[in-house]
């Protein structure tokens, strides 16, 4: 690890650690000596970040000179917390790690007074369905989705009978008791839902479908928007 990036990853350790941090933690986090923890918080003091204490007496962050000062209602504060900690409870380990560190990031900018509203929040969210396991990375799928790249799975349907094909993945939707991938499936050349749980394997392909992705899944949303309609509508009295 260079030293910039240490000294990003201190910041962040700061951010996300209950103060005061003692040198010595820092230095086991990074794997480094407490000698160059000490080197790198007078760097970041003189960069502007307001970092109190010394050797042996541990180190809390004050201000953040690499995050802007924000303003947020009871409310929005609420909302905010009670998303990142339903992304840290039903996520991915990377998603649920990133989440976590923007909710990190949000204390370290708050006011104190609202800093500590933050901390004792009334909202939590827990999820009490153990999901099934995910074989797949799902980080990776998450990039084959925003890159637009097609993808190469093999999926075993409720019945157990597998297949191989070729999808454009188009979104992954967060359900109760299962991740679901939204995509174009060009063996059937139509929509398709996946079960995440039920992809045995995956393949990120160089064949891109960029820009369809959005057109793609404003088309599924519409279908599933009128499907839903038709349903009710034959459903009234």
């Amino acid at each position: 690890m260079s030293r910039s990036a240490r000294l990003i990853q201190i910041m962040q350790y700061l951010r996300s650690r209950r103060p005061p941090v003692q040198a010595s933690a820092i230095a086991e986090e990074m794997q480094v000596s407490v000698r160059s923890i000490y080197r790198d918080i007078d760097s970041l003091r003189s960069a502007g970040a307001r970092i109190d204490g010394e050797a042996g007496f541990g180190y809390t962050l004050v201000e953040d000179p690499a995050l802007p000062p924000m303003m947020f209602s009871q409310d929005e504060m609420e909302a905010l917390v009670l998303g990142l900690r339903e992304v840290i409870e039903v996520a991915d380990p990377v998603l649920a790690d990133a989440a976590n560190n923007a909710l990190s990031k949000l204390q370290a900018v708050l006011p104190e007074r609202l800093r500590d509203r933050l901390e004792h929040s009334v909202l939590y969210a827990k999820r009490f369905h153990v999901r099934p396991e995910i074989r797949i990375d799902v980080s990776a799928l998450r990039l084959a989705t925003r890159e637009e790249r097609a993808i190469d799975i093999r999926y075993c349907d409720a019945v157990n009978a597998a297949t191989e094909r070729r999808v454009q993945p188009l979104a992954i939707i967060f359900m109760d008791q299962t991740l679901m991938l939204i995509a174009w499936c060009q063996m059937r050349n139509d929509f398709r839902a996946f079960r995440l749980d039920r992809i045995e394997a995956m393949i990120l392909s160089d064949e891109s479908f960029r820009p369809k992705r959005a057109g793609l899944l404003r088309e599924y949303f519409a279908l599933q928007a009128a499907a839903n309609a038709a349903c009710m509508s034959g459903g009234s009295w």
